[in-house]
């Protein structure tokens, strides 16, 4: 069983993304890793580089800044790496830049890889989330915060990134998948109120034009930590890679004595209580189709 990972990324540096970490979270479980350098001014490339692994291949990219409509040029740049992979490699394994899988998990993963491989009905593999939020001591808990995607697929001829790549569809049809009990660790709201304030500026760019940006979101933004609803306290541990980047954090904040849940209406509260009493998430965005639990 031949395992390939694949990934894309652009100014890491600057707009602070552990794609180091990410990479390294997973390339355990990969025979080879394809990682798409956009243009940078920011030394990602040398980043990606000094990883020093043999499986690594980079392809450098000039991203297309015009493709706004719906974050398309991620989806592109994600369609780049998956094309670059080897055509022998069975299963290809999705990271993004501010992604990481615990190691705790490897095994597993590699299990149901080896259990599903042979099995037509199953084309991917569904992960769970836990979305770190603010600091990695809290992350987010309610309808706010998508539970689930594609993180592993099989290497079939079709596949292609859907909308701004944090899914994928196969011929334009939802992927049949197995929903695995491990999880994607995403680390991308776990900043800093000043790396916040870029990430949601930078990010929105790749949306909006710059009228639309002006208006919305002014040099004068400033991030709201109110937008989560309800936050909980993290007690596992966090990969191993990121240990490192963890101890090196400089901020800190105690959500549990600041006032966040922002008022909901009452149907918001009502879907939510109904999550909380039985697992159901009502009118849940899925794009994919669970054929195997």
């Amino acid at each position: 069983m031949k395992v390939a990972g694949f990934t894309f990324i652009r100014n890491a540096v600057k707009n602070d993304y552990p794609v180091v970490q990410a990479i390294t979270s997973i390339l355990p479980l990969c025979d080879e890793f394809i990682v798409v350098v956009g243009n940078s001014d920011d030394g990602t490339r040398q980043l990606i580089e000094d990883i020093s692994s043999s499986k690594i291949k980079i392809i450098d990219s000039v991203w297309d800044d015009s493709l706004k409509e719906g974050g398309k040029v991620f989806a592109v740049e994600t369609d780049k790496a998956f094309a670059a992979i080897s055509p022998d490699a069975d299963w290809a394994f999705y990271i993004q830049g501010d992604e990481l899988v615990h190691e705790k998990y490897h095994d597993l993963i590699k299990k149901e890889m080896e259990l599903t491989l042979n099995n037509p009905k199953i084309e991917g593999l569904l992960f769970k989330y836990i979305h770190f939020y603010g600091s990695y001591d809290y992350y987010g808990d309610s309808r706010r915060w998508y539970r689930r995607e594609i993180r592993l697929l099989k290497n079939i001829k079709g596949i292609k990134a859907y909308r701004d790549a944090q899914g994928f569809r196969l011929d334009d049809r939802k992927i049949r998948v197995k929903l695995i009990d491990a999880y994607i660790y995403h680390y991308g709201w776990a900043k800093p109120l000043k790396s916040l304030n870029n990430k949601i500026r930078n990010f929105n760019r790749f949306y909006h034009d710059d009228e639309w940006m002006n208006q919305n979101i002014p040099e004068t933004y400033e991030f709201d930590y109110g937008n989560a609803d309800r936050l909980v306290k993290f007690t596992g541990t966090h990969p191993a890679v990121m240990q490192k980047r963890i101890k090196a954090t400089n901020w800190n904040i105690d959500f549990g004595t600041k006032p966040l849940q922002k008022s909901m209406d009452f149907r918001r509260k009502a879907l939510q209580k109904i999550e909380d009493w039985t697992g159901w998430r009502i009118g849940e965005y899925k794009n994919y189709k669970i054929v195997a639990r």
